[in-house]
């Protein structure tokens, strides 16, 4: 399924790229038409290739985009879904929490009587709500 996906994608990127490419040929023979001198038709020239070069760029892009969509479904992991991050090579690794190069551990994970330092908070060394002995 997501190969067919990726190639009918490829397919749409590469008649857009196409169109791109007709439509900045039909403009360098307007303004060479136009053009009063051979630099002005020279400039008309360059702007065409440039115009393609950067349909082509976007082309490729696109591409890579396609096959990015296609890893990442092959990849997906029930149960991961917005709380993690893919990282080079299709790895997961956990969202981070608060500033860079800060890591700070789940609430559930820290020792006893630890402070919180998303809330600045101290953990109770008891447990909340315990039973009384009468």
């Amino acid at each position: 399924m997501h190969s067919m996906k990726e190639k009918v994608s490829n397919a749409a990127s590469a008649a857009k790229a196409h169109v791109e490419s007709y439509k900045a040929n039909l403009e360098e023979k307007a303004e060479k038409a136009t053009a009063r001198t051979q630099e002005e038709r020279d400039i008309a020239h360059q702007r065409r290739k440039a115009k393609e070069a950067e349909a082509k760029m976007n082309l490729h892009v696109e591409k890579a985009e396609h096959a990015a969509e296609k890893l990442h479904g092959k990849h997906h992991v029930l149960g991961h879904g917005h709380d993690t991050v893919t990282g080079v090579y299709g790895r997961h690794h956990q969202t981070p929490v608060g500033s860079v190069g800060q890591t700070t551990v789940p609430l559930h994970q820290q020792p006893v009587g630890a402070v919180d330092p998303v809330t600045g908070t101290t953990v109770p060394t008891y447990p909340q709500g315990g039973h009384k002995h009468l």
